[in-house]
């Protein structure tokens, strides 16, 4: 089985979606980045909307770091 945090969904807009988070970055310090970073996860879990595929995710993204 394929690790549910390396499946490529986004395709050829992959490069444009990292862009737009690297934007969403800039000027912050570090400690606003993470709680930038904490929000997002939250806003995608939303989406998600999964609890299997969400822990899943959760267990393989420090391997595939």
């Amino acid at each position: 089985m394929t690790s549910p945090a390396l499946e490529d969904n986004l395709g050829p807009e992959r490069d444009a979606i990292y862009a737009a988070f690297m934007a969403a970055h800039a000027g912050l310090t570090e400690s606003q980045s993470h709680a930038l970073n904490a929000r997002l996860v939250l806003f995608l879990a939303n989406e998600v909307g999964d609890r299997a595929r969400l822990e899943a995710l959760f267990q393989s993204a420090p391997a595939a770091g």
